[in-house]
């Protein structure tokens, strides 16, 4: 059975996270000083106390659910569960490339601190936003989005399952889909509490000035193959990855694409890996038969591991 780690992107945080690991593991005590001292914070004392709002910010998140995911991945991995493939959602990618020995977590974290600082301060507040919509197809929300588009920057952000699909853009291009989809039978528009409009073309600027810190990054070749939110592309290569993370941030999550390809690599189990089950409740929707897991805190990781020990 080939085995996928799949690992959760923004939006998966919640006070509290990683708190029993760090309780009773050595390692992952080791992972959050470690981290601490790289970004100079207390990323354990927020991950595992709060306040929630600190823990909601850009520049906060994305660092605490990289190093929650590597630690979850570093105890995996000593009870001998490995991935064959491995793919995360947006922020995702990067746990995904430290898996994959694309890149250290010192790296890793370095970027994802200062890819959440520039996204954080992209566009000012109150002027960009998100949408999820449910129950369009992909072909009927990208023409309602060019419809829209007269009212400002609307746009696919995320193709997360069948059915589930998040635009991104200014605040009047959203108004104007959301009461477009309202008009023409969508199931369900749901806003979302989100800092800015992320994976639109307004967050040029941030991957412009983020390649500069890419430029400077350590990448290796994955010593197993990353399949990337851009394209659903399958990367061997670090010359890839350094490109692909910098229109990451401006393109598209083509989360359901990239499920669809690990599946026809031959993946029948997927491991979800890092805080909340999001990912395991797409896969659900894109592929009934896969086999799907989550593994977010002491409990589930040993559920996991029984399972493994009884084959």
């Amino acid at each position: 059975m080939k085995t996928a780690f799949i690992f959760p992107g923004q939006g998966s945080q919640y006070v509290g996270m990683g708190r029993d690991l760090h309780g009773v593991s050595p390692e992952v005590q080791k992972i959050f000083r470690e981290a601490d001292r790289i970004l100079g914070i207390e990323l354990g004392e927020l991950a595992f106390h709060g306040p929630g709002e600190k823990l909601m910010l850009t520049e906060y998140a994305q660092p605490a659910i990289l190093t929650v995911s590597y630690a979850l991945l570093t105890l995996l991995k000593e009870a001998g569960i490995e991935p064959r493939f491995v793919a995360g959602h947006s922020l995702g990618e990067y746990t995904a490339l430290v898996a994959a020995g694309s890149l250290t977590f010192e790296e890793a974290l370095r970027l994802v601190r200062r890819r959440g600082i520039l996204m954080e301060e992209a566009v000012p507040a109150g002027q960009g936003t998100m949408a999820a919509v449910l129950g369009v197809e992909l072909e009927k929300v990208e023409t309602v989005c060019r419809e829209a588009s007269d009212e400002g920057v609307v746009e696919v952000a995320n193709i997360n399952s069948p059915g589930q699909i998040v635009i991104s853009g200014s605040k009047e291009g959203i108004l104007a889909a959301i009461n477009a989809f309202r008009k023409n039978g969508a199931r369900k528009v749901i806003p979302l509490a989100v800092s800015g409009p992320f994976h639109s073309s307004l967050m040029r600027p941030v991957a412009e000035a983020f390649e500069e810190d890419l430029d400077q990054a350590v990448f290796r070749d994955p010593n197993i193959p990353v399949v990337c939110n851009v394209g659903a592309s399958l990367v061997k290569k670090k010359e890839q990855v350094r490109s692909l993370l910098a229109r990451q941030i401006y393109s598209r999550v083509e989360w359901e694409p990239s499920m669809r390809r690990l599946l026809s690599q031959g993946v029948s189990r997927f491991i979800e890996v890092g805080p909340g089950r999001v990912l395991t409740s797409l896969m659900k929707k894109i592929d009934k038969e896969a086999v799907v897991h989550y593994v977010e805190d002491g409990p589930t990781l040993e559920k996991l591991v029984q399972q493994e020990v009884k084959g």
